[in-house]
């Protein structure tokens, strides 16, 4: 069983940072590929950001040259630095596997960009 905690969300002015942390019970370390997803109110879940095990790493679109994924394999966790913080970011954050399983959604962790 895998399981995922997800902390670091908070309330931000636009353009500050945040940075998220992931982290797994369970065995992923070297062997998932992992994402950061979020999911906006009255919106689907996307894809932000996924690393592979060899540290292969995309973004969606909207977030390049803002945010950056990591990966921790010996402490089983990935981050997400995001800086330049947009209100557009303002979303519920999660991790899973890359692509995802649905058995392990977290609870995720609230983001929100407003002055």
């Amino acid at each position: 069983q895998v399981q995922f905690v997800e902390s670091g969300g908070d309330l931000v002015q636009p353009g500050g940072s945040l940075r998220l942390s992931c982290a797994a019970s369970g065995r992923i370390s070297g062997l998932y590929a992992m994402g950061w997803y979020r999911q906006a109110l009255g919106k689907q879940r996307e894809l932000v950001a996924g690393i592979t095990p060899i540290g292969t790493i995309r973004y969606t679109d909207s977030v390049k040259g803002r945010f950056a994924i990591s990966r921790d394999n010996a402490k089983n966790t990935v981050y997400l630095q995001m800086n330049s913080l947009k209100p557009e970011d303002t979303a519920v954050y999660y991790c899973n596997g890359a692509p995802p399983d649905t058995r392990f959604w977290g609870r995720g962790t609230q983001v929100t960009v407003s002055s």
